[in-house]
């Protein structure tokens, strides 16, 4: 093999896993590692960089980053990556003049985007501050899209999105409330926009087209529900309530379900708990509230009598693994009695704004055709992001196709091929600070994964508002950070000064590093003293060794990044240097502040920021 090629800006961003995995790119050993040192704001305003939304996603992110996590692969138990995220965001100091504004002279660009969900908002917060004027057409009278309307407030309090959400509508941005967009060809034709960005999510409810389905008024599609509940139009529920489907959505209305009076909720699954689409951590706290999760069902009918819905009943499935996958067989029926049901089995798009006459094409299941890195559709000028664009999917990578978008519109306005991209930066800095001394934390932590505590039972089913998690403690907070690996500080590897003496093959506690005559990446994967399996990690490969022209071989995939081969090694051939992702946005090429490097390009805009 070719020596590996460290000065790629991905080979070390693969290595840090829970960055690697997070579709924003969120740097989060480096802010876990300020939570370590109290310094919350800072914290605060690094993830701010690539996530925009660190106090929402902090508690209702589907968290990719966490099975990724090193740690998981050392005590079964991931950091509270998404939970600290919520410390830094709980303990910020003041930020807003830390924050970037509306620079006084605009470049004369105006951008509309339709819907004010993540989507929109993180395309607002990325071209506001370089000069555009950017105008969001919002149909209801508060932003935020569905994470304020079906995200309910006892998992994400609306003060928390209030304030993130002012953060960019207060740069300056022009947000027309109560305002949906009838025709995108009259907002193209007449508006006077050089773009259009459409954020408008995934709106529409799937239904089940079942015998009685509208014989009832006590049978509602879950995310209509769900808004309905939070702009007060319900505030009663059936005693026996069933949730059909068992995605997230489903969760919250099930929860929701709980805190309107019902007594008896029941989640109805048609396949086993391996298949379910909500997160296990959803599925644990909807348990927790005493909702039964039934497996193995599929509706047939609506049962209904004398106008008034009674019961469901179902096929009763057995479901056994097989090598090609699950293998389901009808035992029966059943009926399970309700006096409600809720059907949270998907969401669709819905464009009917969108006129199929004006070169924008569609494609399978009625979605526009969108280019999956520049975020334009087949019509130039009119890109897409968030659910809009390829289907449901969760708020962080809302947030990314933002920032892509952002990028985008931005080339597209100065006749730059949208193709061009802002390439990925990194910086490597030693962090020796002494014989046996780094700077950073690189003694392992026995700790266990820190448990989040909840508001007790009764208390929480008295109030819709009433947030359940309550936060880390100081405590939790200070032995959670604690179990990073700080995965984005690297053993890097100079083979000029390697002696070949095994000192560091010999005090390496996970046998990661061998030193090997060179050969293919098969070949070279057998010859570690513990076989590289993982082909998802990359091998680290150096060049000839001086003495013997074999190679030090390491196996990035279980490094622990503990630093002892570059305690032992004793001509510096191995240095622990912290990697930093600089990631682009939005005129990143033309930015003429002077300074790069994730966390402080953007923030520095018409701030005084010194960290």
């Amino acid at each position: 093999m070719d020596p590996t090629n460290v000065g790629n800006p991905n080979y070390y961003h693969r290595v840090v896993d829970c960055q690697w995995a997070c579709p924003a790119h969120t740097n989060v050993p480096e802010y876990i590692r300020m939570i370590a040192q109290g310094k919350f704001t800072e914290a605060y305003l690094l993830n701010r960089e690539s996530n925009v939304f660190p106090g929402i996603l902090g508690r209702t992110c589907d968290r990719p980053c966490e099975p990724a996590c090193r740690r998981g692969r050392v005590d079964g138990k991931p950091v509270a990556i998404c939970r600290l995220k919520r410390v830094a965001a709980d303990n910020r100091g003041e930020v807003r003049h830390l924050l970037p504004t509306a620079p006084v002279e605009k470049n004369g660009k105006k951008i509309a985007c339709i819907g004010a969900g993540p989507a929109s908002l993180t395309v607002a917060n990325d071209l506001v501050p370089i000069g555009y004027d950017v105008t969001i057409f919002e149909k209801l009278p508060r932003p935020g899209g569905l994470m304020r309307i079906n995200i309910p407030a006892f998992r994400l309090p609306e003060q928390v999105l209030d304030e993130e959400i002012g953060y960019i509508t207060d740069m300056g941005v022009d947000v027309r409330y109560n305002t949906p967009v009838h025709s995108l060809e009259t907002l193209l034709n007449d508006g006077g926009f050089d773009a259009v960005f459409v954020g408008s999510g995934a709106p529409k409810g799937k239904e089940l087209d079942i015998p009685g389905r509208h014989e009832t008024d006590q049978i509602f599609i879950g995310i209509e529900w769900l808004e309905s509940i939070h702009f007060g139009h319900v505030d009663s529920v059936g005693k026996r309530v069933l949730i059909i489907g068992v995605g997230n959505t489903a969760m919250d209305c099930c929860r929701s379900a709980k805190r309107l009076g019902a007594t008896d909720v029941k989640v109805i699954a048609r396949k086993t708990r391996k298949y379910f689409k909500a997160s296990p951590w959803e599925l644990e706290d909807a348990e927790e509230e005493r909702v039964e999760i039934l497996e193995n069902l599929q509706p047939v009918r609506f049962i209904i009598e004398n106008g008034t819905l009674t019961g469901m009943e179902f096929d009763r499935f057995t479901s056994t693994e097989t090598p090609s996958g699950l293998k389901q067989e009808i035992l029966g029926r059943e009926v399970i009695p309700c006096d409600t049901v809720v059907l949270a089995i998907g969401q669709d798009n819905a464009f009917p704004f969108i006129e199929r006459n004006i070169g924008l094409e569609f494609g399978k299941w009625d979605m526009p055709v969108v280019d999956k890195t520049t975020f334009m559709s087949t019509r130039a000028g009119v890109f897409f992001g968030g659910d809009a664009a390829f289907g449901p999917a969760n708020i962080i990578w809302a947030v990314e196709h933002g920032h892509q978008a952002a990028i985008s519109i931005h080339n597209y306005c100065n006749a730059v091929p949208l193709t061009t991209r802002p390439p990925l930066g990194m910086t490597l800095t030693s962090t020796k600070m002494g014989l046996h001394e780094w700077a950073y934390s690189n003694d392992y932590s026995p700790v266990q994964r820190q448990k989040m505590i909840h508001v007790e039972l009764p208390l929480r089913f008295q109030s819709m508002t009433m947030e359940v998690e309550k936060g880390f403690t100081a405590e939790q907070a200070r032995a959670e950070v604690e179990r990073c690996l700080n995965c984005d500080v690297q053993t890097h590897f100079i083979d000029s000064l390697c002696i070949e003496c095994d000192a560091c093959i010999d005090i390496c506690p996970v046998d990661c590093l061998s030193i090997a005559p060179n050969g293919d990446e098969a070949q070279l994967r057998t010859r570690l003293r513990v076989p590289a399996d993982n082909l998802e990690q990359p091998l680290f490969v150096s060049g000839g060794l001086k003495q013997t022209r074999r190679v030090m071989l390491k196996d990035e995939n279980v490094c622990l990044h503990c630093g002892l081969c570059a305690e032992r090694c004793p001509t510096y051939a191995w240095d622990m240097r912290k990697y930093v992702l600089q990631l682009p946005y939005a005129g990143a090429a033309t930015n003429d502040s002077g300074l790069t490097g994730q966390g402080l390009g953007r923030l520095t805009v018409g701030a005084d920021f010194r960290p």
